[in-house]
């Protein structure tokens, strides 16, 4: 392509995107400087960082977390910072939280407590009884802009008896995340990131280092988000040569079963064991610890390295057996197909939990094991979210479509390869979209494009998960798979390791296809549109089928034509979201036939339509 026609391509991709509404403080952004209508970071981009060692320990028998951290912050911003936002998700456990929905007594806890604070050795006296999940704290010298800063903070915080994202799986297996204090996010848009967590919304992070000594009782295994640095240290020799066996390994090695993890013979028989782990570049680092859970493992071989999978569960858990064969083939699948981008951790690393939930290198998911099926759907979603939010740093509290609609996407796509079409589109109907198409409720037509944080209840989930992954569906069905996973790769290029909003999202897929796709997102994401087809007229002259398709719901969707012929056969001839790109409204479609017609039915596939009975018509 010559430099002249390369040119007026991204002319005409500024042009156009400029059409989509844009918030006043996005505006400015992209006034800054600090993003691009190219899609790409603006060369005034930047994002600030946190480098972290954490000393944590965890008393079994409290069930108390305490720890020391020390910070060391890169205020990149242009900006000097008068005030430290500081974040701890966990205080959505006090009592007097604000929280979306009911929290049962036994998930709720006093909340974190701060013993000491100090910057670059100053002290601060910080009173942390009436901290939410994000305070302020007023700085007495300012921190510069382009500097680093020394915070030292020590804490302790109980584990909620019930388990969810956090917490006690049994008494003796906790999932430990969101358990330290961090400095939350500034950034080019919004400044502090001040929203206070609901229990609902999911996460913003910045890109941090973490360094992590975690101190266990004897005979606890730590599971962990990062890098396992010293295996020698707190295995005895049988358990550490199986793990490092796994670590080469295509095999499901059993690196510690229940009798073994009961009997006292996996870790070294000190009082307390410290775990260390390390990782760089990721938005959140958790672990989990049990002395009784089966502990399986093995690795798969990626493009450029093999990565470790590992599970932990309980025994006789029918899914959990299957789950790090599953987790093998996931890593390689989404690294080979959709996304296609190679696994970016070392490890990854199942939990049996409560909460159906994603980490960095990390899932903590229920048990189904009356259906393997569903059980390995989740897994593959939440797995799925290693792309999006954590190779791509999306502000999952107020764009959840920009995370939760790519998992669900992906889901669909594995689960075909996993289980067939059929059974994956009847998943997809049956679990996804059938509960927001046959709900008429005004929250379920709210835009796409509205902030999450500002939903509850159904029409957060439909417009996080379920429309936003139509929707990227039908730009996959528009621009075919070649040319989409060309955009995708743009988008994701530009922002991995970086923090996206969705107009960074528009615009990139601009860019990467080279085509002006900003009718289809003003379709999908602006409108209050639903999905409802309704064949209006057909009729047939010789060898010629005319139809008029009136888009009664608005949604761009692909959909097919079902021709059922006189003599009982049938025919489909699919039709891209490129028919409604001139009128969103209706179209005629012409289809050349060689037999006498009898039906026509319209059929949207997972596209479901809300009132199919107007979709087929007879002579």
């Amino acid at each position: 392509m010559n430099k002249l026609l390369l040119g007026l391509i991204l002319i005409g991709t500024i042009v156009s995107a400029q059409e989509l509404y844009m918030p006043r403080n996005i505006k400015k952004a992209y006034a800054n400087g600090t993003r691009d209508m190219s899609g790409k970071p603006g060369k005034n981009y930047w994002q600030n960082k946190g480098v972290y060692d954490v000393n944590v320990k965890v008393d079994a028998k409290t069930k108390m977390v305490s720890g020391s951290e020390t910070i060391q912050y890169s205020n990149n911003s242009p900006d000097e910072l008068k005030v430290l936002a500081i974040r701890f998700v966990n205080n959505v456990n006090k009592p007097q939280a604000p929280r979306a929905g009911f929290s049962s007594k036994d998930a709720l806890t006093e909340g974190l407590k701060i013993k000491s604070f100090s910057i670059n050795g100053e002290k601060y006296n910080i009173n942390s009884d009436n901290w939410g999940t994000v305070e302020v704290v007023k700085l007495t010298k300012v921190i510069a802009s382009k500097s680093k800063t020394e915070i030292k903070i020590e804490w302790e915080y109980p584990l909620a008896k019930q388990s969810g994202r956090e917490g006690q799986i049994d008494p003796e297996t906790f999932y430990v995340a969101y358990s330290f204090p961090r400095i939350s996010v500034y950034d080019d848009y919004n400044g502090w990131d001040m929203l206070q967590h609901n229990g609902r919304q999911e996460f913003y992070n910045d890109f941090n280092d973490y360094s992590f000594a975690i101190s266990a009782p004897k005979n606890f295994v730590v599971w962990s988000t990062g890098d396992f640095l010293n295996p020698d240290e707190v295995l005895q020799p049988e358990y550490q040569k199986r793990f490092k066996e796994s670590l080469k390994s295509d095999k499901i090695i059993h690196v510690a079963n229940e009798s073994e993890m009961k009997s006292g013979k996996v870790t070294k028989q000190n009082e307390w064991n410290i775990w260390k782990f390390k990782a760089n570049d990721i938005v959140d680092f958790c672990f989990a610890l049990s002395n009784h859970y089966v502990w399986d493992a093995s690795s798969v071989q990626l493009e450029t390295k093999r990565a470790s999978v590992q599970s932990a569960y309980n025994a006789g858990a029918k899914d959990f057996e299957k789950y790090t064969e599953w987790m093998r083939y996931n890593l390689k699948w989404f690294s080979e197909n959709w996304p296609g981008v190679e696994y970016p951790f070392s490890t990854m690393t199942a939990v049996q939990g409560y909460a159906d939930m994603e980490y960095p290198m990390m899932i903590n998911d229920t048990s189904i094991p009356d259906d393997l099926q569903d059980a390995r759907l989740t897994a593959d979603h939440e797995i799925a979210h290693t792309y999006f939010p954590f190779y791509m740093g999306i502000n999952e509290t107020r764009y959840a479509y920009m995370d939760e609609g790519w998992a669900t996407m992906l889901e669909y796509l594995i689960g075909i390869d996993e289980n067939g079409k059929e059974a994956a589109d009847q998943f997809m109907k049956n679990f996804r979209v059938k509960r927001w198409i046959n709900d008429a409720s005004t929250e379920q037509d709210q835009p796409i494009i509205t902030m999450s944080s500002q939903l509850s209840g159904a029409g957060y989930g439909n417009n996080a998960y379920v429309k936003s992954a139509l929707s990227y569906l039908a730009l996959k069905d528009y621009l075919g798979d070649e040319l989409f996973k060309k955009a995708l790769h743009t988008y994701m290029d530009n922002w991995h390791g970086k923090h996206p909003i969705p107009w960074d999202y528009f615009n990139s897929m601009n860019s990467g296809s080279g085509k002006n796709l900003n009718w289809l997102f003003n379709n999908w994401f602006y409108t209050n549109n639903y999905i409802d087809l309704k064949l209006s007229d057909f009729r047939q002259l010789n060898n010629q089928l005319n139809l008029s398709i009136d888009n009664v719901g608005g949604f761009a969707i692909p959909f097919d034509v079902v021709l059922t012929y006189d003599d009982g056969t049938t025919e489909k001839v699919h039709f891209t979201p490129i028919v409604w790109e001139k009128d969103q409204k209706s179209t005629n479609l012409n289809i050349p036939v060689k037999k006498k017609i009898k039906s026509v039915n319209l059929d949207g596939g997972i596209f479901m339509d809300y009132t199919s009975d107007d979709n087929l018509k007879s002579l």
